[in-house]
């Protein structure tokens, strides 16, 4: 039985690499599978990881890109994903250990960024609301002089 893993299986092979640019020449970079986080996330992020979302040890917010902590992970996701694919050797399992295994563990939590909501209806997070520093304490390192 084969299992379809995605697009990770239209890595390159080391044998169809294109020759080394001429000196000067700068390398292009490789063309990009998704054209933004919310295609990836529809067209390979949650078709193949698939969990039971129940609300009690998995949440998900239908409204999800309300959730700035989710616009973040699921950017980096597929940044993450768009980089790996190129792997033919480690890719995926360097993408799932270590990006979506990781990333989606916080998503899917019910104490993450989706605590308020359910799979019918979204709420808007409260957001922590710090109080600033003392002056000084924290001073802009960009004009600090080496």
């Amino acid at each position: 039985m084969t299992i379809d893993i995605g697009r990770f299986s239209e890595a390159p092979s080391p044998s169809a690499e294109e020759p080394a640019s001429p000196a000067g020449e700068e390398k292009k970079p490789p063309k990009l599978v998704y054209g933004s986080a919310e295609e990836f996330l529809h067209e390979q992020l949650l078709p193949t990881y698939v969990r039971d979302v129940d609300g009690r040890a998995a949440k998900w917010c239908i409204e999800w890109y309300f959730h700035p902590e989710a616009i973040s992970r699921i950017e980096a996701l597929w940044r993450a994903w768009e980089h790996l694919r190129l792997d033919g050797a480690t890719g995926i399992s360097v993408w799932f250990k270590d990006h979506a295994d990781h990333h989606m563990s916080v998503l899917l939590d019910p104490r993450g960024p989706f605590y308020k909501c359910d799979m019918q209806k979204h709420r808007d997070p409260e957001h922590l609301e710090p109080k600033k520093a003392p002056a000084g304490w924290f001073p802009d390192v960009r004009t600090i002089p080496v």
